[in-house]
């Protein structure tokens, strides 16, 4: 089972080298490989029954994802973000079944994370319009809010007992990766270029899948 593990983390590392030196013929092959690796862990580990069946898909549109934003970052960006934001919400789905009940932890995180994702929409949004990007606003705006969602909906597991404690941990940090990729890829595209910032945002995003998914076969597995 921990070949797909090793495999996913393999392609991850090709992937940023891909980037690094401008390897396209690399990139075509590392890329998908890491989302593909991680399906094949998930689906061999704990199957696609119940809640799994909404990580399994959105594993595969994040792949769908990967592979339109490898094809062309501008032409394409928001048939990726579609695809990713579809991953989002299938994600948003498999934390909360069953839903959850209300809870302090969840108000205080909903608060704190709406806070924080607010001002840095606020800033991509002022620098798109500047750069009469204005057809994305709505888009960033929906966008957005899916992501926190999907963010809040795993941070929410750190207090759910019915959730083993490393898995809870696992898709938190893996979450939080997730969100943090997107934002940096929002920055480059729409606010300032970062250096090495496609490294960066691919490396936030592949270790965030990562750990996504290894917290949810540990839960599923107990």
């Amino acid at each position: 089972m921990y070949f797909f593990l090793i495999a996913a983390f393999i392609f991850a590392a090709l992937e940023a080298l891909a980037l690094q030196k401008s390897w396209f013929r690399l990139e075509v092959f590392a890329k998908p490989g890491v989302m593909i690796a991680l399906f094949f862990w998930l689906f061999t580990s704990v199957g696609l029954n119940g809640s799994l069946i909404w990580f399994g898909a959105g594993v595969l549109l994040s792949l769908a994802g990967d592979v339109l934003l490898m094809i062309s970052l501008d032409r394409l960006f928001l048939a990726g973000l579609v695809a990713f934001l579809l991953a989002h919400v299938t994600y948003i789905v498999g934390f909360n079944l069953p839903l959850p009940a209300l809870t302090a932890w969840g108000v205080i995180l909903a608060v704190l994370i709406g806070w924080g994702g607010a001002r840095v929409i606020r800033r991509i949004l002022s620098e798109a319009m500047k750069k009469g990007q204005s057809r994305m606003r709505i888009p960033i705006i929906i966008y957005s809010t899916v992501i926190s969602l999907m963010l809040l909906s795993a941070m929410m597991k750190l207090a759910d007992l019915s959730w083993d404690a490393g898995a809870s941990l696992l898709v938190s940090l893996g979450a939080f990766l997730f969100y943090l990729s997107d934002v940096i890829l929002a920055w480059i595209k729409f606010v300032n270029p970062i250096k090495n910032g496609r490294i960066y945002n691919i490396a936030a995003y592949h270790l965030g899948q990562i750990a996504l998914i290894a917290g949810v076969i540990i839960q599923y597995k107990t």
